[in-house]
């Protein structure tokens, strides 16, 4: 079993900037990939960021330029910065993790509203 929970979220003026954080509830040796994902109002879930199984980051066209994913391995946690935001970033923002042998699991999602 693997607990991820995401911090960070809020309110924002468009142009501005958040970090989100997902810590893991075990150590991220056995997590093949960890990356995440959004779900807009109305849309279905959508990758945003993520790190592949050999370190890899891949962006969505549409935050590229903008957002940067990262991780600190021995804080167990993934980062995901977001510069110049938009209020068509306004999401749930939820973080993803594939761990080898047990499967894929979700976080509950923080909320990320920005205002225009």
């Amino acid at each position: 079993q693997v607990q991820l929970v995401e911090s960070g979220g809020g309110l924002v003026q468009a142009g501005g900037s958040l970090r989100l954080s997902c810590v893991a509830s075990r150590d991220t040796l056995n997590i093949l990939t960890m990356g995440w994902y959004r779900r807009a109002p109305g849309k279905q879930r959508d990758l945003v960021a993520a790190f592949t199984s050999i370190g890899i980051a891949n962006y969505a066209d549409s935050v590229k330029g903008r957002f940067t994913i990262s991780r600190d391995a021995a804080k167990n946690t993934l980062y995901l910065q977001m510069n110049s935001l938009k209020s068509e970033d306004t999401a749930v923002y939820y973080c993803n993790a594939y761990v080898n042998g047990l499967g894929y699991y979700w976080g509950q999602g923080t909320q990320v509203t920005v205002s225009s």
